[in-house]
């Protein structure tokens, strides 16, 4: 886990660098098939990817997305028309039945479709009609770290070239900045410290770093095996805020820009409750909470989930190992999940 990573500027580069012409290119032919609107597909990881996707398809494409419940075709056998829907589906190995099975019946009922995976030969890459390669090499740890942010990038960089444009410029930065947050290794593992004898963690977000809050929930229950529980913040605000006590570890995700704002009155009422409440964010952001990883500035709202991750798989990792536990081997979990 460790070294992958530590692999994510350099596969973040190989995408903008190597990555990107074709990822446009396949922009440009779905764009113009005009679809009306886009389902997304995806599990696990993929899947935080997946709502990512959603976030950028509403706001830059201005299209209806939604995520797909796989059961409603594979288990139910409904057959909905999706003539003019695009349907992309994402997935690290391309290998899970139902990914392959939502995305053969997705097509046969007039979906065009799109694979974004890690393996151009996959069963998933075979049968839908694009494909989408994040280039992040053999992925052998369990938890994914480098497949992420790799499908983060491509995902954006293919909304980009939807709208007529590449992206590119705009994320040219990401592979020093990924650099510059893993280069602060001692400051995550000192945060780690505060969650070695966790019995429960809370983590929120709004706007593009939702997705981030449940990535970093997913990789810490998977890891430390922490219950951790994400909450969009106005959701949390409709209840589950009554767990939240003075001695409740809250990781809020306070992205720079709209979503950041509309953040703002759930940090006020989680300060307001006493919360042990660690910042992921501007310097601003963390100088108001318990503790806090300020990131980098200067990106578009949208690009700063692939930077906000970072440092939360980095403590993920910490925290297993300081609870004396080993990431690379998270009990009952195997690569590839075949689920049906």
């Amino acid at each position: 886990m460790a070294g992958e990573m530590a692999e994510q500027p350099a596969v973040l580069r190989r995408i903008l660098d190597e990555g990107a012409p074709r990822i446009r290119e396949v922009a440009e032919q779905v764009a113009a098939r005009s679809p009306r609107f886009v389902l997304l597909t995806a599990r696990g990881t993929s899947d935080n990817a997946a709502l990512y996707a959603k976030y950028l398809v509403e706001i830059l494409l201005g299209k209806p997305c939604g995520l797909t419940s796989m059961s409603t075709t594979t288990a139910y056998e409904a057959k909905p028309d999706l003539t003019d829907c695009l349907v992309i589906t994402v997935s690290q190995s391309g290998g899970s039945p139902d990914l392959v099975a939502s995305t053969k019946a997705a097509r046969e009922a007039g979906a065009l479709t799109l694979a974004v995976t890690n393996n151009s030969g996959s069963p998933l890459a075979e049968v839908s009609e694009f494909h989408i390669d994040v280039l992040a090499g053999p992925e052998e740890a369990l938890p994914a770290t480098k497949t992420y942010t790799a499908e983060l990038l491509s995902l954006y960089l293919f909304v980009e070239g939807m709208r007529g444009g590449s992206g590119v410029e705009k994320a040219k930065a990401l592979p020093d900045l990924a650099r510059s947050v893993l280069d602060r290794q001692s400051e995550v593992k000192a945060l780690a410290g505060r969650y070695r004898f966790a019995e429960r963690m809370v983590l929120t977000s709004r706007g593009y770093g939702y997705p981030t809050a449940k990535e970093a929930a997913l990789k810490l229950m998977e890891t430390s095996y922490i219950p951790a529980l994400s909450y969009s913040g106005a959701d949390l605000l409709h209840g589950p805020l009554a767990m939240v006590d003075n001695v409740s570890p809250v990781i809020a995700v306070v992205t720079e820009g709209k979503g950041g704002e509309a953040l703002q009155p759930v940090l006020d009422r989680l300060r307001d409750r006493g919360a042990d409440l660690v910042v992921i964010g501007s310097e601003d952001a963390v100088a108001r909470a318990s503790a806090g990883f300020a990131l980098p500035t200067g990106l578009p709202e949208e690009l700063q989930p692939v930077l906000e991750i970072i440092p939360l798989q980095m403590l993920a990792y910490e925290v297993t190992i300081a609870r004396g536990q080993d990431p690379d081997a998270p009990r009952a979990l195997a690569k590839v999940t075949e689920t049906r």
